[in-house]
């Protein structure tokens, strides 16, 4: 079967929930991309693990896409297909052990589970107000602020490894690090579980609002960007680093590096992904000269090309 009948099967299989040669810029929060092969919407578990048997099946590349909050897409596109895991947004609240755990789904924005757990009194995700995505994606990079991280409250974790078969794991045996879950290539997230604490309604609302509030202060949340554009090394913190080698405000486009706080590459006007790539290879370069160190992205960079280090 060719590529092109492969995705003509999965139009049949998804009706109305394939689409073909679809530009990326509208399904990233940068707003910038190029066109993907195919973008597929499946409803549920199975029509995910269903669809991943059958690519696999095809021999063709595919990888998840939760809202595209930490993803560039390059202009020559994708050739393969993208997941999407909007439809896994379910949310589920249960005791275990005299404790509440919250299982959401990868799909979930991870600000409607802040808000769930929010208006039911329930203390553990205050951490993430704020945190751009969704709960899938927050869990693949391990997603943190305030000295917390998802690390720190997930119990265990529901995925499709890479002969599409449904797993979990518990959180002692999921490999955490600093800004990232390391599993292997082909795995898709589908759900987890988090344990909570039972709190006070007006504490937990107040710390959240707290959290939004400076997240307001800090964050040029009034341009498309895709959040944290470079890992924090651990000499300090990215955007400082930036900031004093004289970045803020440098541009290549319609991409800046703005000028509220140095980790954000902001699309202020016409940008596209090579835009984007240029300037954080800019940036890169030029703290690596003042300072000696070399900053990884944070960001998911795929497509033909892919990321090319300096």
């Amino acid at each position: 079967m060719t590529r092109e009948e492969a995705y003509r099967e999965l139009s049949i299989r998804m009706p109305g929930r394939v689409f073909l040669r679809e530009p990326m810029d509208r399904h990233t929060s940068m707003g910038v991309g190029g066109a993907a092969d195919c973008l597929a919407f499946p409803r549920g578990i199975e029509e995910v693990r269903d669809t991943a048997v059958f690519l696999l099946r095809e021999g063709i590349p595919f990888l998840p896409l939760g809202n595209g909050t930490n993803l560039i897409v390059r202009e020559r596109g994708y050739r393969g297909v993208f997941l999407s895991l909007r439809d896994l947004d379910g949310m589920e609240l249960r005791e275990e052990g005299g404790m509440p755990v919250l299982t959401a789904g990868a799909g979930a924005p991870l600000s409607r589970a802040v808000r769930f757990t929010v208006a039911n009194a329930l203390a553990g995700l205050e951490f993430c107000a704020g945190i751009p995505g969704t709960v899938g994606g927050a869990i693949r990079m391990n997603a943190g602020a305030w000295g917390m991280e998802i690390k720190d409250v997930i119990r265990s974790l529901r995925f499709l490894n890479g002969s599409a078969t449904v797993r979990t794991e518990v959180r002692e045996r999921l490999p955490f690090r600093y800004r990232a879950l390391d599993l292997p290539a082909g795995t898709v997230i589908l759900e987890g579980d988090f344990s909570l604490a039972r709190g006070d309604e007006r504490a937990v609302r107040e710390q959240v609002e707290g959290f939004l509030e400076r997240r307001r202060q800090r964050h040029p949340l009034e341009h498309p960007s895709a959040g944290s554009i470079f890992r924090n090394p651990p000499e300090g913190p990215a955007g400082l680093l930036i900031d004093r080698a004289g970045l803020k405000g440098l541009r290549v486009g319609g991409a800046a590096v703005s000028e509220k706080h140095g980790n954000f590459i902001v699309n202020d006007g016409g940008a596209g992904a090579e835009d984007v790539i240029a300037l954080m290879r800019l940036v890169r370069e030029r703290v690596s000269r003042e300072t000696g160190i070399l900053l990884e992205p944070e960001v998911k960079i795929v497509g033909e090309d892919g990321w090319e280090p300096l």
